[in-house]
């Protein structure tokens, strides 16, 4: 029997064509923060986090060339960059998988060799052959309208898409988009947030949606998988890199298959909405498959007011910002910007200022302060409220519900208000008087103190593992002391 207290978290498989920066860092920063959240909820063993790298296409075949090399080694390259990258920053997925993997190029052909055996809702042939003239974006890997042009140019890319003309292999997407559209319509597949619900609708009812080309030419797509029944033609990169949430769990027979499908949360950016809210659930509703739970899209950002871009030299590789803050303090500072799914801007040259507040001043400090006194008036023993977790469950609330800036707010409003009660309180005032009363109200200040950073710990807990346990042990010990070295050092200027 399926166990229903699971949670399948997905990225999306991050495209080879260049290094990570600070937006792939946000996205599997986000799944790492829910990943641990469910697996304290639910168990380690009923939580299953999945990122990777998309690693077939006409762009990474291009890519490869310019550097003389063969693709393989290019993608081996660029993905194992991708692994350095979440190691750095302590990202928690349970498998990594790529595109070229051998297992998931068996899956996408047999999901293929499915679908051309399947009848679509209307009775026609799920997919069919067929001429094709049209434009394409290289940049995009997609097949694009005239209508979606600017100036004649990709809105994306800003380059001239080519015209092709070949015989390719199509999904008949008309036949399914009544069904994903009263899908959707009745949240049977959540599209959060809310806005960019009401997009896809807009695009399933607005537009008329041409079929998708599951296929490209050997001549156009040299490197990619090959379509089972026509060697002429390689499977089109989007069928390949969706495929890899079915064929990460071993799909259709694979104990996790059975176990973790449907996805409960797939997080992926807004450029890539419309594959995941359209294509994909046409595929799987023609595997006869359950759709995902949840599609969750964060939106786009810009970096210091300005577009991330090479020509400028403003793409933050995440990888720096570790190297100066750690990867704890990194996670913090990019979750705290702004709110998921919102459309702003990092400033990364806010990061030191912002460092230095919070965590070392903020966070640290309280830490500090409150060991410090106990250890100092108290001999290093307070009892303290274990049971009061009013904050703990907030920020978990706001955690299911995606608002991790505001649970970060929630935890650093505490921090502040911590420290401020000390400043009030005065511990070390009445630390030195001989009134047993003054005695008796300076245990439970530090007991309430104790109990706050106890709580902050917790609350932490998903953000920060490795600063939360830090801070447990500290306050778990047989006597409280203050930690020799800081938890967050001082960013010199």
């Amino acid at each position: 029997m399926k166990n229903k207290a699971k949670y399948y978290i997905t990225t999306p498989i991050y495209y080879v064509n260049d290094k990570p920066h600070i937006g792939h860092a946000y996205t599997t920063i986000v799944a790492d923060v829910l990943a641990r959240h469910y697996r304290q909820k639910l168990g380690k063993d009923n939580v299953y986090f999945l990122t990777g790298t998309d690693e077939h296409g006409a762009k990474i075949a291009d890519s490869a060339a310019k550097l003389n090399i063969d693709p393989q080694t290019f993608t081996d390259q660029i993905s194992s960059q991708f692994k350095i990258a979440w190691a750095q920053l302590d990202i928690s997925y349970d498998q990594f998988i790529r595109t070229t993997d051998s297992k998931h190029k068996k899956i996408v052909q047999d999901i293929l060799v499915k679908l051309k055996s399947t009848k679509t809702p209307l009775n026609n042939d799920c997919l069919y052959q067929a001429d094709y003239e049209g434009l394409y974006c290289v940049g995009c890997e997609k097949f694009i309208l005239e209508s979606e042009l600017v100036d004649g140019l990709c809105p994306d890319h800003k380059v001239a898409p080519q015209k092709l003309a070949e015989k390719n292999w199509f999904f008949k997407l008309a036949d399914y988009l009544p069904i994903i559209t009263e899908k959707i319509k009745k949240d049977e597949l959540v599209i959060f947030p809310e806005n960019r619900k009401k997009e896809v609708l807009g695009l399933l009812e607005k537009q008329n949606l041409p079929d998708f080309s599951i296929s490209r030419s050997r001549v156009s797509v040299p490197w990619g998988i090959d379509l089972p029944w026509d060697d002429t033609q390689k499977a089109y990169v989007w069928v390949d890199a969706l495929s890899n949430y079915l064929s990460a769990l071993d799909y259709p027979a694979g104990d996790n298959f059975k176990k973790f499908w449907p996805a409960d949360c797939q997080l992926l950016a807004l450029d890539i909405l419309k594959f995941h809210a359209i294509y994909w659930p046409a595929i799987l509703l023609s595997l006869d498959l359950p759709l995902p739970k949840t599609l969750n899209i964060h939106g786009f950002f810009t970096i210091d007011g300005q577009k991330m871009s090479k020509t400028i030299g403003n793409v933050v590789n995440p990888n720096d910002l570790v190297a100066i803050y750690g990867a704890e303090a990194t996670k913090y500072l990019i979750l705290s910007q702004f709110a998921f799914g919102a459309e702003s801007d990092i400033r990364v040259e806010d990061f030191p200022a912002k460092y230095n507040a919070d965590l070392v001043n903020g966070l640290g400090n309280l830490v500090s302060r409150v060991t410090n006194m106990v250890e100092q008036y108290l001999d290093g023993q307070v009892a303290f409220d274990h049971e009061n977790l009013v904050l703990v469950n907030e920020v978990k609330a706001k955690i299911e519900a995606l608002d991790f800036r505001g649970a970060l707010l929630k935890i650093w409003q505490t921090i502040q208000n911590s420290n401020a009660l000390i400043d009030t309180t005065k511990p070390w005032v009445k630390a030195k008087s001989e009134d047993t009363k003054d005695k008796e109200e300076l245990k439970k200040d530090l007991s309430l103190m104790t109990a706050n950073l106890y709580n902050i710990a917790l609350a932490l807990a998903s953000f920060m593992p490795q600063a939360s346990q830090a801070i447990l042990d500290i306050l778990q010990a047989e006597k409280i002391k203050k930690p020799e070295v800081g938890l967050f050092q001082r960013l010199e200027k």
